[in-house]
C-alpha cells in the first residue's frame, strides 16, 4: 500500500466533495485518531495510522485489505465509488430530514451490494442488493448515517452528530 499522488487525491476528494461536502476534512483530522488513504493494486482504502503502521511487517503480496474499501481508480485515473445508492427526487427531502431511505425511494442500487456497507455520503445498506429489490416498497434499504445539509441544520453549532 502506498500513499496517494497529488493528482489520486485531487481525483479522490472532487468525487468525495460531491457527496460530503466540507466533511472531508473531518475524514482525515479526526477527533480519536488520524487516518489515511492508502492504494493497493488501484484500490483506495481509508484506514487508521496505528493500523497501517502494523501492516507494514506485512508482505504485499499477502496483503488483501487493509482498512475500508472506499472505491477504485480507473486505467485513466478517474475515481469510482464502490458502492452508490441513487434516491428517488420523492426520497431526498425525507433523507434530509434524517429518516432512513426506503425502498420506494430507491431509484438505481449498484450491484452485489453487501449487507451492512457503508454507502459513502449517504448511510450504511440495511440489505443485499437482491434483499433490496424485494417487492415491500416500504422496507429500509440504507440507514441514515450523515449528509451535506447536517451542518445547516446543527443549531446549537457543537458539530454533527
Amino acid at each position: 500500500m502506498r500513499p496517494l499522488t497529488d493528482d489520486e487525491t485531487k481525483a479522490l476528494f472532487e468525487k468525495l466533495a460531491k457527496y460530503i461536502g466540507w466533511n472531508i476534512a473531518m475524514l482525515i483530522d479526526r477527533p480519536d485518531e488520524q487516518y489515511c488513504f492508502r492504494l493497493g493494486k488501484d484500490r483506495e482504502y481509508y484506514v487508521s495510522e496505528s493500523i497501517m503502521r502494523k501492516a507494514v511487517s506485512i508482505s504485499r503480496e499477502n496483503l488483501v485489505s487493509l482498512g475500508t474499501f472506499f472505491g477504485k481508480f480507473t486505467k485513466s485515473g478517474q475515481f469510482r465509488l464502490h458502492y452508490e445508492v441513487w434516491v428517488t427526487p420523492g426520497g431526498e427531502m425525507p433523507f434530509l430530514y434524517r429518516n432512513n431511505v426506503l425502498k420506494a425511494h430507491l431509484g438505481r442500487v449498484t450491484e452485489d451490494v453487501p449487507a451492512h456497507s457503508g454507502v459513502i455520503g449517504f448511510g450504511l445498506a440495511s440489505h443485499t442488493t437482491t434483499a433490496m429489490r424485494a417487492p415491500d416498497p416500504t422496507g429500509i434499504c440504507v440507514l441514515h448515517q450523515a449528509d451535506v445539509g447536517e451542518y445547516m441544520r446543527d443549531e446549537d453549532g457543537e458539530g454533527i452528530g
